[in-house]
């Protein structure tokens, strides 16, 4: 029982680390220009907060960013 606890958990956090980081690229890529000061990195740090809180996590990393730009 335990350790499909466990698994439920590890499962749900590499989808949202997946969704995430790809939403992440397609933004960077595809949706903002060129060489834009709102392009969140790839990183450890964008690894966690998409894994742990999924696609808010990505609107929490650009908003982060566009409140430092302000």
């Amino acid at each position: 029982m335990e350790g499909n606890k466990w698994g439920n958990i590890v499962l749900n956090f590499v989808i949202r680390v997946i969704l995430g980081m790809g939403l992440i690229y397609f933004i960077n890529q595809y949706l903002l220009p060129g060489d834009n000061a709102l392009n969140v990195g790839l990183n450890a740090v964008s690894f966690l907060t998409t894994g742990s809180l999924g696609i808010p996590g990505v609107c929490l990393l650009y908003g982060i960013l566009f409140y430092q730009n302000l």
